[in-house]
């Protein structure tokens, strides 16, 4: 193969990892296809718009992940990049102005530090040979030395490492090869104290993953794990990616367990990413997400309006008086929304939520928890 044709197929299997800065406008956003399955926009060689060269190294992996279509027994086109021509291929784009930055993963090629060395060897030669000082997101390779972590730090803006399930149990079920403990936790706690506040690498951010669904834990597990690498480990975000049966093996939990309904593990990671930004955005504590019985997130209501049904005492809030914060724990009003109330709200009494664009199911959602006075 050409490098153009491996470019293809590695840029098409970068795909199933999130953990990177993606999604600043419309065009650049996860869409839904017409088999309700997620399209990921990437920069490709035929074609096709994304603010990243967003691509893999290699795909020829040494793991054996069962919820993953490139393990080592899966049947796919295997094909690697050398360093260099991953250097020369971003610096094209990045003259042609068709991308800002580079995401940069691999397969695991051999053993984690040999993967890490050709990762690295790319963000060194953009760095040091072509004087590039712009967005580099390297994915840490689980079971990576400490010493190949540093370096890696010390070349990228951001580093992601996905933690893919809350806890080794979990995780067992999934792969035979990856011991949790060190390959996954022991690295992601050294990126969280290698990046902490006092430290001289704090500019680089540390994202991860979880993979939802390809095993048997919950929700309120995950959620667990996500205090954790906000407030402990100092992550700057949490990607969630909902297992699509299919694409892995058929002996696993995800498998076995998905619902007949096809649309509910994506509904599923919906929701998460609702609790993620309840967390980030609104403050909101542990004990503020209310899971169901079996510790899931429900999925026929989100978890901002779980959380007003369970505190009538706050409600209802006065769209014209009530102060910010009020205002922002109104199911259906988001920061934007808020600005915008608080903003008229200078000028003129608001009379009908219509003149702010608000309609529909989310006005009729608004307009059980809060009243024009």
């Amino acid at each position: 193969m050409d490098i153009i044709e491996k470019l293809k197929i590695l840029s098409e299997d970068s795909q199933y990892d999130l953990a990177c800065a993606c999604g600043t406008n419309k065009e650049d956003r996860r869409k839904r296809g017409p088999d309700n399955r997620w399209l990921y926009p990437v920069t490709l060689p035929q074609g096709g718009y994304s603010v990243l060269l967003k691509t893999l190294l290699s795909n020829a992996c040494a793991n054996d992940c069962k919820y993953c279509p490139l393990r080592s027994e899966s049947n796919v086109r295997r094909c690697s990049l050398k360093p260099e021509e991953i250097a020369n291929i971003f610096l094209e784009y990045l003259q042609k102005r068709k991308v800002f930055g580079l995401f940069l993963s691999s397969a695991v090629i051999n053993n984690p530090d040999y993967t890490m060395e050709k990762i690295n060897a790319v963000a060194s030669l953009l760095r040091y040979k072509h004087n590039f000082r712009g967005y580099i997101h390297l994915k840490i390779i689980p079971g990576a030395s400490d010493a190949a972590i540093e370096n890696t730090l010390s070349l990228a803006s951001s580093v992601s490492l996905n933690i893919e399930t809350p806890g080794k149990k979990h995780f067992d079920l999934l792969s035979n090869k990856k011991d949790y403990i060190n390959d996954i936790i022991r690295p992601i706690k050294l990126l969280g104290k290698l990046t902490g506040k006092d430290n001289k690498i704090s500019r680089v951010k540390c994202t991860t993953q979880f993979i939802v669904g390809a095993s048997d834990e919950t929700d309120s597990e995950i959620i667990k794990y996500m205090f954790g690498l906000y407030h402990r480990l100092n992550f700057k975000r949490i990607y969630f990616s909902a297992y699509q049966k299919g694409l892995g093996a058929q002996d696993i939990p995800g498998e076995r367990l998905s619902p007949s309904n096809d649309l509910a593990p994506f509904m599923r990671e919906h929701r998460l990413y609702q609790t993620d930004f309840l967390i980030r955005r609104y403050g909101f504590t542990e004990k503020d997400i209310i899971p169901d019985k079996n510790g899931n997130l429900r999925l026929d209501k989100d978890p901002k309006e779980i959380w007003a049904d369970n505190h009538p005492e706050y409600y209802p809030v006065r769209i014209n008086t009530s102060d910010k914060e009020a205002l922002l724990k109104v199911p259906g009003l988001g920061p934007d929304t808020v600005r915008m109330i608080l903003k008229v709200r200078r000028d003129r009494r608001i009379i009908n939520m219509g003149d702010l664009g608000i309609k529909g199911k989310r006005l009729a959602k608004i307009e059980n928890y809060a009243i024009l006075e």
